[in-house]
């Protein structure tokens, strides 16, 4: 799985190119440490991340759609963002060896954002997975995909923070979050969404999923939690997931009551969807989350991974800070569609 050792051998000294040949023998004349990490994760992802065009019904008719993709096996299965797909079921995947194949739609989940595709042909470069739970931030990170169309782009930044919540969905007002988003300042702009968000070792540790302003980019993380989605795309088709209806982040808790739960950190409420489970049981904008249905929350990451279709339609406590003191609720949890 996961290494900490670079894809680049390090600096050999001054004055040479790491091999000890000296400058400009190594065909890209002298490189600092930083360009030969992004021009090695480039090197050895670029095979495994396909521009994606993809055909879907409209209102008006058939029409097209473009995105990337990322190979995670070698026999055929592709991960991109559940959005790219989204009303398609069919597609062409095009890689940067000029390999092109078919892919079908194996499932797809609205709230990871994440998408499991299958190619025609069972013969592909497979990227590794990494742990984005190990990011930190301030690390960085590489971007490969197909912005605009121009095919096995690379960008490169920094993990600029995480755990974000990220509304998407139609125009007039977001019907999903996708939680525990990864931001880095790696420029992406259309056609990145499904791609690769990388490591200096070469790991695959995020999606590419959406760019919410100029010079902010969001990924949704590999982890335990994605990885199981992932699974369950591949082996049912679908994930059926709890739905709340909110847009969290961390947040420290008071001292008094970090000190009586034993924990440090809650999630605060952004943003209430209207008319949600949220909504309905009384959840309000500025509150901070400490439990849900006895179990602690201290992250997005514990709240996505409460929405389990075994508390679909139940009622379910929650204990929240509102204005500093403790109040309990109750919520009935939807699916989500």
């Amino acid at each position: 799985m996961s290494t900490d050792a670079p894809i680049v051998p390090p600096l050999a000294g001054p004055g040479t190119d790491g091999d000890g040949r000296g400058p400009g023998t190594n065909g890209h004349g002298p490189l600092d440490a930083y360009s030969r990490v992004v021009i090695a994760v480039a090197d050895a992802l670029g095979p495994s991340v396909a521009n994606l065009q993809v055909r879907r019904r409209t209102r008006r008719g058939p029409g097209t759609g473009a995105g990337s993709a990322v190979a995670i096996s070698a026999d055929g299965f592709l991960i991109t963002s559940a959005h790219v797909i989204e009303a398609s079921r069919k597609g062409v995947a095009n890689f940067s060896d000029g390999h092109e194949t078919g892919v079908s739609l194996v499932g797809s989940d609205p709230l990871s954002d994440l998408a499991v595709l299958r190619a025609d042909d069972a013969d592909l470069s497979p990227a590794v997975l990494g742990d984005a739970d190990r990011l930190q931030v301030g690390q960085l990170v590489v971007a490969i995909g197909n912005p605009n169309g121009f095919s096995g782009s690379v960008t490169a930044g920094v993990v600029s923070g995480l755990g974000r919540s990220l509304p998407v969905g139609a125009r007039g007002g977001p019907h999903r979050i996708v939680e525990n988003v990864i931001q880095t300042d790696a420029a992406l702009n259309p056609g990145n969404s499904g791609g690769a968000l990388v490591t200096g070792t070469g790991e695959v540790v995020g999606i590419n999923t959406a760019v919410v302003g100029i010079g902010l980019g969001l990924a949704v993380p590999i982890n335990d939690a994605t990885r199981l989605i992932i699974s369950t795309l591949i082996r049912d088709g679908r994930v059926r997931r709890a739905h709340l209806g909110v847009a969290v982040a961390p947040r420290p808790l008071p001292p008094a009551t970090a000190e009586r739960l034993g924990r440090r950190m809650g999630v605060q409420i952004l943003q209430v969807i209207e008319g949600g489970p949220a909504d309905r049981g009384g959840l309000r904008a500025g509150d901070v989350l400490t439990d849900l249905d006895g179990e602690p929350v201290s992250d997005a990451g514990d709240l996505q991974r409460l929405m389990v279709h075994e508390r679909i339609g139940r009622r379910v406590p929650a204990v929240v800070l509102r204005d500093g003191v403790p109040a309990r609720l109750e919520l009935v949890l939807d699916e989500l569609t």
